[in-house]
C-alpha cells in the first residue's frame, strides 16, 4: 500500500476541544490492522486507553472509529490523543500520530458545545467573559478554548472567530 501513511486520524482535528467519551476516527493499515489509542492530559498522564480494530488486516486499508471513556474531569484543559501500532518485537510505539486536543470537560462542566463569537474593536477576553459568563474572571475558559490561535490572553484581535464553550 505505498504512498498511504500507515495511520491517519480523521477526527479529532488538532486542537478541537473534545467531550468524554472522546471519539476518534481513522484510517489504517498493518498486518493485523490492530492499533492502540490513548488520550493524556497535558502532564502526561493517561486518561483513557483501548485497542482498536482496523478491518481488513493483510496490509488493505481500512477505517477504524473508538471512543475512550475518561469517566473524571482532567487536570488539564489541553492534552493528546494518541494512535499507534505497537511493535510485537519490542512493544514499541509505531506509526504514532499525536493530535493535540482540548477537554471541554475542564472548560465547562458538563459541556454542550462552543458558540463562535468574532472578536470586535476594544473586546478583551475578560469583557467576552462576562458577556456570556456574567464574570469577567472565567475569560481562562475561553483563553484555553483557543490556544490554536490565542497565544497572549491579553492579544486578541478584531476579526478573529473565537470558541465560547457552553
Amino acid at each position: 500500500m505505498s504512498g498511504f501513511a500507515p495511520l491517519t486520524v480523521r477526527q479529532p482535528q488538532p486542537f478541537d476541544i473534545v467531550d468524554d467519551p472522546v471519539g476518534v476516527c481513522g484510517i489504517g493499515t498493518g498486518f493485523e490492522a490492530t492499533f492502540s489509542a490513548r488520550v493524556r492530559d497535558a502532564s502526561g498522564n493517561e486518561l483513557a486507553r483501548v485497542s482498536i480494530h482496523a478491518g481488513l488486516g493483510n496490509g488493505a486499508l481500512g477505517n477504524f472509529h473508538a471512543e475512550l471513556p475518561i469517566g473524571a474531569v482532567p487536570g488539564t484543559a489541553q492534552g493528546t490523543l494518541e494512535v499507534f501500532e505497537a511493535s510485537a518485537k519490542d512493544g514499541s510505539e509505531l506509526h504514532k500520530v499525536v493530535v493535540p486536543i482540548t477537554f471541554g470537560r475542564a472548560l465547562v462542566d458538563p459541556y454542550g458545545g462552543f458558540l463562535q463569537y468574532t472578536v470586535e474593536p476594544n473586546d478583551t477576553l475578560s469583557g467576552i467573559a462576562r458577556r456570556f459568563y456574567g464574570d469577567g474572571n472565567l475569560f481562562p475558559r475561553i483563553f484555553e478554548a483557543n490556544r490554536n490561535q490565542v497565544h497572549d490572553p491579553n492579544l486578541i484581535f478584531p476579526g478573529q472567530v473565537l470558541r465560547i464553550p457552553q
